[in-house]
């Protein structure tokens, strides 16, 4: 039998992923912690039990197609609401007919996509209507709806959190559109398990970039009397991104977080923002690599410029607020900090003395002096008995023993003169001189 020409096919047809937009509970991929057998949501679904809720999650993990899935199970009148072209006007038309629906004993189920986008006082119009039952509402957003959804509308919704589909998922989700006869299964498709799954890294838990771009490179693939085949130039060439083919699991991208790391510790900038950039254009999420700034905020800058947490962690807050590409310029701001900033690792070094000493003297009292004592029988065991309220003193500091008795002059936190800690260290040697001085 001659083999269909793909691209006559291609004219013909929708893009990928609207081609292969499941249309079961069976077929969607991913959110086995709401879908999975037994899992509340899909029990609701099934039941057609739905009551108001809002689907939150990033983009590409199946909240429309959810939706869509809803509307084919039910027997309620469903109606596709979008928050970028409906306004005020539309929203009383449909609840009015909601309303007349209602006094005939039908329900009414309203998709709401993007509800963030939805002011205030469009949010309100709904308010009414859910609270009377109305209406069922399922609202669908990439914004966390404690800010962006009112709150006397989410107190009435059940919030179901979608997650980004694993690498691992969207193989599958490839694999499906290249035996689908709805994708590419009635085609000779030569593709490599590397590709695909360079696909699925690239496109960072969201399955309509993925099924786009398997879609592009297959429609830039080399075509023969085999097949289309696809290889590494023709992916890189569609991405235009070299370093999207490194594992964000493997061996590279363990090298290439180190490499950031050391760089930092080495007060080396360029050479810092060089390997953030290499592992933002692969793919890497943002979040992972500001969560790594975090610990190396504390680890190797600490007492030395304790800004450094805050930006830190100020960086971790814009990499959720914005996502990629947006955020590159948070993290590579938190980087250039970060390198720059005076180095000490004495906090990390006190709490592994300390660590080491609470490991191996697990049993040491606490001092009876600084115990608490909330009931009577407690201070008649001499617990709290003496003990020196610090902002009693004039000099806020007293001379009473907080170690146990077996540790009493150990030192952990050995500080440095670099940065700020030169300050500390010279407080550190006040307290000391102090107590000294009052035995």
């Amino acid at each position: 039998m001659e083999q269909q020409s793909f691209f006559g096919n291609f004219k013909q047809n929708n893009p990928l992923a609207s081609r292969l937009r499941p249309e079961t509970l069976d077929d969607f991929c991913g959110q086995h912690h709401l879908l999975g057998h037994g899992k509340i949501l899909r029990q609701l679904i099934e039941k057609d039990q739905i009551s108001s809720m809002i689907f939150w999650g990033p983009p590409g993990v199946g909240k429309t197609t959810l939706a869509g899935i809803i509307a084919k199970r039910t027997k309620a009148e469903f109606i596709n609401f979008s928050a970028v072209t409906s306004g005020i006007k539309e929203i009383k038309e449909v609840m009015a007919k909601a309303e007349a629906r209602r006094y005939m004993g039908e329900k009414t189920i309203v998709f709401v996509d993007e509800i963030h986008r939805f002011n205030k006082a469009q949010q309100d119009a709904f308010l009414p209507f859910v609270e009377k039952g109305s209406i069922i509402l399922i609202g669908a957003t990439t914004e966390n709806p404690s800010f962006e959804v009112n709150s006397a509308l989410l107190s009435r919704c059940k919030v179901f959190v979608l997650q980004a589909l694993t690498s691992d998922d969207i193989v599958r989700l490839l694999h499906n559109a290249l035996k689908n006869p709805q994708g590419f299964g009635t085609q000779q498709i030569l593709i490599g398990e590397d590709i695909l799954f360079s696909i699925a890294e690239f496109s960072n838990g969201d399955a309509r970039v993925a099924l786009n771009t398997l879609e592009m490179v297959i429609i830039n693939g080399d075509v023969s009397r085999d097949g289309i085949s696809v290889s590494a130039e023709t992916l890189e060439q569609c991405i235009n991104k070299r370093s999207l083919l490194y594992d964000k699991h493997g061996e590279e991208h363990y090298n290439l977080i180190s490499a950031l790391h050391k760089s930092m510790r080495n007060s080396d900038a360029d050479a810092a923002v060089y390997w953030l950039a290499r592992m933002l254009e692969a793919g890497e999420d943002p979040l992972y690599v500001a969560r790594r700034l975090i610990r190396f905020a504390s680890e190797d800058i600490g007492m030395a410029d304790s800004r450094a947490l805050e930006i830190a962690v100020a960086a971790y807050q814009a990499c959720h607020f914005n996502g990629m590409p947006e955020c590159d310029v948070n993290l590579a701001h938190a980087v250039i900090y970060l390198s720059v900033a005076p180095k000490s690792n004495t906090a990390m070094g006190a709490y592994l003395a300390a660590k080491e000493d609470a490991m191996k003297m697990l049993a040491e009292p606490v001092p009876l002096v600084i115990r608490n004592a909330p009931t009577k029988l407690m201070k008649e065991l001499h617990y709290g008995e003496h003990y020196q309220y610090a902002h009693d003193f004039e000099d806020k500091i007293t001379a009473m023993q907080c170690l146990p008795d077996a540790l009493v002059d150990r030192k952990y936190y050995q500080p440095t003169e670099q940065g700020s800690e030169a300050k500390v260290k010279r407080r550190v040697a006040e307290i000391e001189a102090w107590r000294k001085s009052h035995r």
